[in-house]
């Protein structure tokens, strides 16, 4: 009883894992999902959704309304195109033991490979071509010496042009400063001695006319009289003393008194 469990046991794990595996390629039949077989790379296809509800029918369906003629799965990711990858692509459907996301009974492609199916469109369909071994060498082999020589001139291209450019801008900046303050500075005293000269000269000027005004007020004054060598006014005119004056005045009419009109005095009577 216990050794027809275990047979029992053993064939459902086997029908299992036959049910993960990659199915068999098959003919191409119009109107059906057939699977063509694991391939390593997806040829020319490209990506058109990704999904966790991804399964061989639902992405044969995508890659139908787009109006391709074959898909690739991979876990999540769904490939649309219209020619199978190349045939030395093709590796060994055990590679091919993903779980599909929306029916984990079938496989969606696996580690860098994919599941490849022929949606129903057309039963003869082409594939794509061998990348040439030789171009891919000579391409890699091109970029490899471009890269190469880009490395070994880069580090002299700086290490000459960097040291002869940080010496040059210092003495050019501090030039140029230097010269701006020293202009300012020259300018400020040019001006200023201008101003000084100006103020001094016209103090000047206001000094001669002043001097010219009290030599007229003293000619004037003086009875056309000229002022004397020290600038001031002569005295030698009697009637401008003041001692002369008071004693000519001596016994005349008092300059105090108003003669014009007649004053009464006390006692004197009325005419």
């Amino acid at each position: 009883m216990r050794s027809q469990f275990s047979t029992v046991a053993v064939l459902a794990l086997a029908s299992l894992a036959d049910c993960l595996l990659q199915q068999p390629a098959q003919e191409p039949i119009p109107g059906a999902d057939t699977v063509h077989g694991c391939y390593k790379s997806v040829g020319t296809m490209t990506l058109a959704e990704v999904s966790n509800r991804n399964s061989k029918g639902l992405c044969a369906g995508l890659c139908r309304s787009l109006s391709k003629l074959v898909g690739a799965t991979n876990a999540d990711d769904c490939y649309c195109g219209d020619e199978y990858p190349n045939k030395a692509d093709l590796v060994d459907d055990s590679k091919c033991a993903e779980p599909c996301r929306g029916i984990d009974t079938e496989a969606c492609g696996g580690l860098n490979a994919y599941t490849v199916y022929n949606i129903g469109i057309r039963v003869v369909v082409g594939e794509a071509e061998l990348p040439s071994s030789s171009s891919s060498a000579t391409s890699t082999q091109t970029s490899t010496t471009t890269s190469t020589a880009r490395t070994s001139t880069s580090p002299p291209a700086q290490a000459t042009t960097t040291p002869v450019e940080e010496p040059t801008e210092s003495p050019n900046v501090a030039g140029i400063a230097a010269g701006a303050v020293v202009g300012v500075v020259g300018a400020a005293a040019i001006v200023g001695g201008i101003l000084f000269w100006m103020r001094r000269k016209r103090n000047a000027e206001l000094e001669e006319e002043h001097r010219r005004n009290a030599a007229v007020n003293a000619f004037i004054t003086g009875g056309g009289k000229p002022p004397s060598s020290s600038g001031g006014l002569s005295m030698s005119d009697s009637r401008l003393d003041p001692v002369m004056n008071r004693r000519m005045s001596d016994g005349s009419i008092a300059d105090n008194q108003d003669y014009s009109r007649r004053i009464l005095r006390v006692g004197e009577p009325m005419v």
